[in-house]
């Protein structure tokens, strides 16, 4: 038997804001999407290439207040091979929150709150 991550899901409070922050952060593109026939939710799947992973991202219509994350000890890493272009790209959006030289590493805040690692190759 063979099992292989798929999706991570998050929640969101404002759907086109975080499907833009994820395309303009990491070039990540819609491949599917559904909808509630009732309207009460819409869920969009987004990849990056070459497609190994999906972020499911998922918006609820009765959602009023934002999500409580306790401590953010959860998180997606994304790694990249140009590590210098990618951090100035995210200074640049003006989303970085936290870097961390001795590990070589930093994260990324999206709207909703979510912490996004970044690592170069390794």
């Amino acid at each position: 038997m063979v099992l292989r991550m798929d999706h991570m899901n998050i929640n969101t409070m404002n759907l086109e804001q975080s499907l833009q922050f994820y395309k303009d952060a990491f070039d990540l593109e819609e491949v599917r999407r559904s909808a509630a026939k009732d309207g009460s939710h819409i869920i969009v799947y987004l990849t990056d290439q070459p497609k190994a992973f999906t972020l499911e991202i998922t918006w609820l219509r009765d959602r009023s207040e934002p999500y409580d994350l306790s401590d953010n000890e959860i998180h997606l890493c994304f790694r990249t091979d140009d590590y210098e272009a990618a951090l100035k790209r995210h200074r640049d959006m003006g989303v970085v929150s936290m870097e961390n030289e001795q590990m070589g590493i930093y994260f990324v805040e999206d709207p909703d709150g979510y912490w996004v690692e970044i690592a170069p190759e390794r």
